[in-house]
């Protein structure tokens, strides 16, 4: 496994072990997702209530990182049912799945990536595999308008044009079929399952029809999906857990042709895109992917987040673009449902780069070169984009120098549409700033240039 793992970036398989989809449908399909370049991820749960790591906890071979700062119960059992009985105080009752969607739809968002269920098992969807979920009759959160909170969040973003990606945890420690009592392992011993689906192939199939089952709700009733996203890399078929994913995407794709599936670090054939977590390659990469970064210090919801600066984002924006990338920008929901007002407010500035320079982003493909010191390049069709990333404390000279070695004709100035002068030196363009912008520290001044 380590070696299909890009060194460095954790969630990514490398580019050399990609398979292209020989379905047409889905081909084109990724053609529509590589020009998205933005999504709004949303991590939330039962976690959420607490400020806490998603998930992570319940797992034993896990804890040394993912229980820091956390004073439960040192008894691992007592600590394990403390965790599992947050659904009884699930209550977000301030979740306006519409007031989500019109942040996400105002501020240039194109998809949505949500968890329908992480690891620990809560669905946030009606499933009628299991008992532990939103609209159970132990939740509080039941009784609220927006119970099934997984179908009122796809139609609202759906409303205003996004896309949808349903984010699905592969194990499920909650399944009596994954974490099994009475097994060669304790329950929690790790994140895998506590026997070898090899030797005890009856219990495994029973988990298999449980994930296919839940996975069959999603696509038949929460659809139509854009992308299944799917976490949980120990589970598949290297690992001893296979759960017969090919066998699934041919029924899902009868009734979603060209669905999109994502099955993080596995490789082959269902991995249809890479997904580098909390990093961005530091190279160009030519197959379709997505790097998943948090807006704060977590995917899920913290306390007292440290947030990411507009410029911080407007650069990892940019730098995953110029890339070949998208970037999934992940805020969590307040226990109560809604977002964090200081997280919003970095949105709004990011929306507010993007309307003015949007051009630039949107449907984009790799330049030769892609960048080049603080200057990024996309392309599209025959036009080329110079992006600056300014940094922080530096502004802008009267005159800039754009290293681009190819011919162009015409430089126009995205907000605004300024024209630009110019004169070509050995080493680039030197580009005549307008006294508007010379002197001036915007996040990243973007320019069209025209051969």
């Amino acid at each position: 496994m380590a070696d299909a793992i890009i060194r460095g970036l954790h969630g990514c398989s490398r580019e050399e072990s990609y398979v292209p989809p020989e379905d047409p449908a889905v081909r084109e399909k990724l053609e529509w997702f590589q020009d998205q370049k933005l999504a709004i991820m949303m991590h939330f749960g039962i976690y959420s209530q607490l400020g806490i790591c998603e998930s992570w906890p319940l797992s034993d071979g896990d804890a040394s990182w993912s229980r820091e700062g956390i004073d439960w119960e040192k008894d691992p059992e007592i600590f394990r049912r403390q965790y599992t009985g947050l659904n009884r105080s699930f209550n977000p009752v301030r979740l306006e799945p519409e007031k989500w969607a019109d942040i996400a739809a105002r501020n240039g968002f194109r998809y949505l990536i949500f968890t329908t269920k992480h690891h620990d098992g809560f669905c946030l969807f009606d499933t009628e595999w299991t008992d532990y979920k939103s609209t159970a009759p132990d939740c509080p959160f039941h009784t609220h308008r927006h119970a099934d909170i997984v179908r009122d969040v796809f139609d609202a973003f759906r409303a205003r044009g996004l896309g949808i990606a349903a984010y699905f945890s592969k194990p499920d420690w909650h399944c009596p079929w994954y974490w099994a009592e009475g097994m060669e392992k304790p329950v929690a011993c790790d994140r895998n399952p506590t026997y070898e689906p090899a030797e005890h192939p009856e219990l495994w199939e029973k988990f298999v029809r449980f994930t296919h089952g839940q996975l069959g709700e999603l696509v038949e009733k929460y659809g139509p999906l854009d992308i299944l996203w799917l976490d949980g890399g120990q589970v598949g078929p290297g690992n001893g857990q296979d759960i017969r994913l090919s066998e699934f995407m041919r029924r899902a794709r009868k009734l979603r042709p060209g669905l999109i599936v994502s099955d993080r670090t596995i490789g082959g054939e269902n991995e249809n895109y890479i997904t580098p977590e909390q990093s961005v390659p530091d190279h160009p990469i030519r197959v379709p992917w997505e790097s998943c970064v948090s807006l704060g210090d977590s995917f899920s919801y913290r306390f007292e987040p440290s947030w990411k600066s507009p410029r911080r984002v407007v650069h990892l924006l940019i730098d995953v673009v110029c890339r070949g990338g998208n970037l999934a920008l992940n805020i969590a929901p307040q226990p109560d449902g809604r977002l964090p007002e200081d997280g919003v407010r970095i949105l709004d500035e990011l929306g507010a780069w993007l309307r003015e320079n949007g051009e630039a982003i949107y449907g984009t493909r790799l330049a030769e070169p892609n960048e080049a010191n603080e200057v990024a390049f996309t392309l599209k069709g025959e036009t080329v984009y110079a992006l600056i990333r300014l940094p922080e404390g530096e502004v802008l000279p009267g005159e800039y120098l754009i290293p681009w070695p190819h011919p162009v004709s015409r430089l126009t100035l995205l907000s605004g549409g300024q024209k630009l002068s110019f004169r070509r030196t050995e080493a680039g363009l030197l580009v005549q700033l307008p006294s508007s912008l010379a002197g001036t520290a915007p996040y990243a001044p973007a320019i069209r240039m025209e051969p």
